[in-house]
């Protein structure tokens, strides 16, 4: 080398540099960010729904509980209803002996 001469600037490699920053910056600011933001509203939005579920399965516990007290109610209506079906034959078949044994 000629002690005049400077060596050449490799300007390639600064060049690539500053497409490397760039793209980092790109990502970070365009890509990092509003994806960062959307986690953490999908995250609230995923609360919000897990206070709802437990809303509807407290109120579905309750309608469970409706239901099954409304259940025994009719069996015992039912067997009540029953009971009087069976007390009223008897006294039908009491009333026709009753008036059969009369002259």
């Amino acid at each position: 080398m000629p002690e005049g001469s400077r060596p050449a600037f490799p300007w390639l490699l600064v060049a690539a540099s500053l497409i490397l920053t760039a793209l980092l910056g790109y990502t970070l600011f365009v890509g990092y960010l509003p994806a960062k933001h959307r986690i953490a509203r999908l995250e609230r939005e995923l609360r919000d729904l897990y206070a709802r579920e437990a809303d509807l399965q407290t109120k579905l516990a309750a309608s469970d509980q409706r239901q099954s007290a409304r259940d025994t109610e009719f069996v015992s209506a039912v067997a009540e209803r029953d009971a009087i079906a069976r007390r009223l034959e008897d006294l039908q078949r009491e009333m026709s002996t009753s008036r059969a044994r009369r002259p």
